[in-house]
């Protein structure tokens, strides 16, 4: 007998950024949200000369969304490097991957490979005292393509 599938949930994920070939992460940070991962393909109507009941549609050029994180929490301060290092050399790229965990949150349910990447927007918290840990409130990162790696459950 087969065992019950079990629903992907949205509250148990993580980020991982790759800047070089050495698959070293680039930074060990948690966010509460992540979005924009999605991909839209443009759609070409034509319309055939006499059949005036029926169009044709054709696949056009695909975009992608931007990658939103917002309220991060990490150790050290990498993620404001990788910005710098994106000013000061335009052509540099990270690969990134958002893993989603099974409900256990360990098991890998699957993962949204993100290419080519680069950081847009990278904005700092309201400072508050009571906290003692370094926090991103907002982390944009615009990527070349989007693919999903399916993992067994």
């Amino acid at each position: 007998m087969a065992a019950q599938p079990y629903p992907f949930t949205n509250f148990n994920f993580a980020v991982e950024i790759n800047r070089g070939d050495d698959a070293k992460p680039l930074v060990n940070a948690a966010f509460a949200e992540c979005d924009g991962l999605e991909m839209n393909m443009e759609v070409k109507t034509i319309r055939e000369g006499g059949a005036n009941d029926r169009q044709i549609r054709l696949n056009g050029m695909v975009s992608y969304g931007q990658l939103t994180l917002k309220r991060g929490m990490t150790e050290n301060f990498d993620l404001w490097r990788w910005f710098k290092d994106s000013v000061a050399n335009p052509r540099l790229r990270a690969n990134a991957e958002v893993v989603l965990f099974a409900a256990d949150g360990s098991t890998v349910r699957a993962r949204f490979q993100l290419s080519r990447c680069v950081p847009v927007k990278l904005k700092a918290p309201a400072l508050n005292a009571r906290d003692g840990q370094v926090a991103i409130e907002e982390l944009q990162v615009a990527y070349e393509t989007l693919a999903l790696k399916e993992l067994d459950a």
